[in-house]
């Protein structure tokens, strides 16, 4: 059996201090193109877990946000642990770059009045999202990251 390593197990999740966001993969395609996977870093690995309707709101919200500030943007999905989101995109970009993106589009979250797709038709879990949870959040993660990536 070949052993698999899988990055986020590489990781040591007792040294990090989030919010943060790292370039944690990249790959090329048999035709050349470039996948970048990014680790959106919310909250500290095992100190604060974000509540399922949080998580899910912001999935929502991002989903929709963040791909207008990025048209190269695959994926972007929860963490099992739910401590953040992972961010697969074409092409590379830096970690400030992406962070400048995710500020823009959380200051969007603030903004919002409702969590797009929350029904039945659209969202297999309609019932489980938190725009105020979300917002804290989001605030939280715009305070920690500007102090990062401030362009100071």
């Amino acid at each position: 059996m070949t052993e698999v390593i899988v990055e986020s197990f590489t990781m040591d999740h007792t040294k990090v201090n989030a919010p943060f966001v790292r370039r944690c993969g990249t790959m090329r395609t048999p035709h050349g193109d470039v996948i970048a996977k990014y680790d959106l870093r919310f909250t500290q690995p095992n100190k604060e877990i974000m509540p399922t309707g949080a998580v899910h709101a912001l999935e929502h919200l991002l989903a929709a946000f963040l791909r207008t500030e990025l048209d190269s943007i695959i994926d972007i999905s929860p963490m099992g642990c739910r401590t953040g989101f992972y961010l697969t995109c074409i092409g590379e970009a830096s970690e400030e770059e992406i962070a400048q993106h995710l500020i823009k589009s959380l200051e969007q979250v603030m903004k919002a009045e409702e969590v797009p797709a929350a029904n039945a038709v659209q969202c297999g879990n309609y019932r489980d999202l938190s725009l105020f949870g979300a917002k804290e959040y989001a605030r939280d993660v715009i305070s920690g990251l500007r102090r990062k990536y401030s362009k100071n």
